[in-house]
């Protein structure tokens, strides 16, 4: 019994909320003209007023049935008005991609689905841009006050400001180094700008000069590489 006055008063509550709407002779889903996340569901002529999940909002131009999306994807114009958010965590609302609440760290945001939430951070050099829900350059950005970060890895290895290019003279966008002391691994530099600590296999050596991981007998120096590791020293080798 209780259930049931529940489910009347939710539906009496939803018929207020749309009371002066007037439902197109189509049945479908149709915006509110002042709520962003508001909508009306219309059949036969009668409308249920609808809110889409808390940090979306309704897009009537969306072909399907769920017509909420985030809002950068969505042009409210005179449709300013949202639901009362429902925070939790370090989300502001309970969907959607949000900054970090530390305004001074501008790599990191939070993708937020319910209220659940998974930190990321941006490829070293960007910054998280609220307005795209994606990481751009600062400048694109435009936010104030970030601290920076560091492109210095644990070693002391960071990238060279110098542009690397390719035989044929060519940018190459994720250049890559050898280790100075570990003839295993390599050193990528992602956009130029962030240094990521990488290795071949075991039983292959890093190729400076062909930019890839190839058999110990074929990069100078390293030929011994494998000479103590009697597992290694057992792979097939490749000739170059």
């Amino acid at each position: 019994m209780k259930l049931f006055v529940l489910a009347v008063i939710a539906a009496l509550a939803a018929g207020a909320n749309a009371q002066g709407y007037k439902c197109p002779p189509k049945d479908g889903q149709y915006e509110d003209s002042r709520q962003c996340d508001k909508y009306y569901e219309c059949v036969d002529g009668e409308a249920v007023a609808k809110l889409c999940p808390d940090g979306l909002v309704f897009d009537p131009l969306i072909r399907k049935r769920n017509k909420c999306d985030q809002p950068f994807n969505v042009d409210c114009g005179d449709r300013t008005e949202l639901q009362t958010p429902q925070p939790k965590g370090p989300c502001p609302r309970r969907n959607g991609f949000f900054a970090h609440e530390d305004p001074t760290v501008c790599n990191k945001f939070y993708n937020c689905i319910e209220g659940d939430f998974t930190e990321t951070t941006c490829t070293n050099g960007l910054h998280f841009d609220e307005y795209s829900g994606t990481c751009v350059w600062p400048d694109s950005a435009g936010r104030q006050g970030c601290k920076e970060t560091s492109n210095i890895l644990k070693d002391g290895f960071q990238c060279p400001k110098d542009s690397q290019k390719d035989a044929n003279g060519v940018l190459v966008v994720h250049p890559k180094f050898a280790h100075p002391t570990d003839c295993q691994r390599f050193y990528v530099c992602l956009n130029g700008i962030e240094p990521r600590d990488l290795g071949c296999q075991v039983g292959e050596v890093y190729n400076e000069e062909s930019q890839r991981c190839d058999a110990p007998e074929n990069v100078a120096g390293c030929e011994d590489w494998y000479k103590d590791d009697p597992a290694a020293s057992s792979k097939p080798s490749k000739k170059a």
